[in-house]
Order: structure tokens, then C-alpha cells, then sequence
């Protein structure tokens, strides 16, 4: 029982790891990650500032500085040193980008900027996800369950194959999910708003969390399935060696013996043999008896 709990447990440990990676990759914004290429403001708040373009307004004619749409500016930044680069994050739920200072981030439901043919396929590719941690956690609850009860017997086992089953359907779950969102984010960079197109980007933290889950699932499926399997075959032969049913040789013939009878071309004789003599109903001018057995 002890060895047996210990495997139970040492199975245990997975499934919790599977739990806790996909809930930290669902509710996290670090599925894909990289930079965005943004215009720099007019330094009109910040004179001096190293993140704005600065710019000399014409004065009117009447020596005031002018403030209409007509006045002229005379901006010194040329090519690239308009823009500046900005880090930004995604996740499941919302897009998030450094502000110019740097301090903070400003972040937009993912949702907003994902084209509105597409939308349909993000919302089941975040059922997927949800559904996936849940087929998780039942099979972390009946497992628990597994340790925490001493009883015995092919009920018992019937929770392991459960298991294998929730894992393995959690795990496929989990890959389609994923490589919707996949799908939903490369169609969102190049058909998405222009003001929210990223220039580089790459996989994050939360995209590798998720598939670690992924290999987890199929490695727990795996393992409850393979005990499951052997478990089975014992019980099976308890039963068996307690109703006495188990297939011994004695339905077999023996190899010795089958040997020494075709040696010796002798029958082996059979208790119950019954010679009766027949000769009373032969016609007539027959010779001969004939024995039957």
C-alpha cells in the first residue's frame, strides 16, 4: 500500500504542475512578445524631452506665437529618428505596451483589435484553454481522491482509467487551443489596426507555460493508462487464484505422456470400456465378433 500510494502521489505531482501552468498561461499577457515602432509625439509638453520630436513654431504676423492649423513648424528629427521603439506583451485577454516614460504600460483588450471575422475563433480558442484546465483539475480531484481513500478493488481502478482519459483529452484540447491562437494572432499582425501592428514579435513566457502543460497531459495520460493496464492484470489474477478458476495443465496432456504413446503405439486405456459381443446379430454364415467401446 505504501509503495502504491507513492506512485499515486508521484503521479499526483504532474497533474498539479499541469494545473498550475495552464492557469498561469491563461490569465497572464505574455503569450507573444516584441517591439512596435511608434511616432514620436510633438514636444509640446516636454521641451527638452528625449522621447518627442522637437519642432521652432513661426510667430505670426502680429509677433504672437500663432496657434491655428495654419502656422508653420520646423521639425528637426528626419527618417528614423522620428519614431522610437516601444516593448509590448499579448495574452488571451489583453494587448499591453511600455509608455514613453517607461514607467508604466497602457494596455486595450486583445479582443478590440482582433478582426471582427475572427473574433468567433479567439472565443473558442479561449474555451478551449478553459475547458482544458477544468478536465485538469477533475482529474486531479479524482486522483486525490485515489490516494486519500484505502480501499480496494476494480472500482478503484476504474478512477485511473478516468484519469488517463481527462488527461489525454485535456492535452488535445490544450495543442488545438493553442494553434488557434496562433492562427487568431499571425492574422491580427498583418490585418489588424495600424496603430497596434508590431514590428518584430516573438513567443512568450505564457505561450511555452501552455505547451509545457500540453506535454505534461500526454505524459500523465501515458502513465495512468500503463498502471491502470497492470493494476488490471493483477486483480484479474487474484481473482483467479481465489476462485480457483484460474487455467492450470491438467486441461492439457502432458508432453511426457503424449511422447511415450506415439513411441510405443499403444492406446492408453480408458476406465469405462464396455466390450459387448454382437455376434447374435450377424446373418447368417457370418463369422467373427465385433467389440465396441
Amino acid at each position: 500500500m505504501d509503495r502504491a500510494r507513492q506512485q499515486q502521489l508521484l503521479l499526483l505531482l504532474p497533474i498539479c504542475l499541469a494545473l498550475a501552468f495552464s492557469l498561469t498561461a491563461v490569465v497572464s499577457s505574455h503569450w507573444c512578445e516584441g517591439i512596435r515602432r511608434v511616432v514620436k509625439p510633438l514636444c509640446r509638453d516636454q521641451p527638452g524631452g528625449q522621447h518627442c520630436i522637437h519642432f521652432k513654431q513661426d510667430n505670426s504676423s502680429d509677433g504672437r506665437m500663432g496657434n491655428d492649423s495654419q502656422a508653420v513648424l520646423y521639425i528637426w528629427e528626419l527618417g528614423d529618428d522620428k519614431f522610437i521603439q516601444r516593448g509590448f506583451h499579448v495574452g488571451l485577454w489583453q494587448s499591453c505596451e511600455e509608455s514613453l516614460s517607461g514607467e508604466d504600460e497602457k494596455c486595450r483588450s486583445f479582443q478590440s483589435v482582433v478582426p471582427a471575422e475572427e473574433q468567433g475563433v479567439l472565443w473558442l480558442s479561449i474555451g478551449g484553454e478553459v475547458l482544458d484546465i477544468v478536465l485538469i483539475l477533475a482529474s486531479a480531484i479524482l486522483l486525490g481522491s485515489r490516494v486519500s481513500c484505502c480501499s480496494l478493488g476494480f472500482d478503484w481502478l476504474r478512477v485511473d482509467a478516468l484519469v488517463a482519459i481527462f488527461m489525454v483529452l485535456a492535452g488535445l484540447l490544450g495543442m488545438v487551443a493553442h494553434m488557434m491562437y496562433t492562427t487568431i494572432f499571425q492574422i491580427t499582425v498583418n490585418l489588424g489596426p495600424e496603430d497596434w501592428k508590431p514590428q518584430t514579435w516573438d513567443y512568450g513566457w505564457s505561450y511555452c507555460l501552455a505547451w509545457g502543460s500540453f506535454a505534461l497531459c500526454l505524459a500523465v495520460s501515458v502513465a495512468a493508462m500503463s498502471r491502470f493496464t497492470a493494476a488490471r492484470l493483477e486483480f484479474t489474477e487474484q481473482q483467479w487464484a481465489q476462485n480457483g478458476s484460474q487455467p492450470s495443465q491438467h486441461s492439457l496432456p502432458e508432453p511426457e505422456a503424449s511422447e511415450s504413446i506415439w513411441k510405443t503405439g499403444a492406446a492408453p486405456r480408458l476406465a469405462g470400456h464396455a466390450f459387448r459381443n454382437v455376434s447374435g446379430h450377424l446373418p447368417p454364415g457370418a463369422t467373427g465378433k465385433v467389440s465396441i467401446c
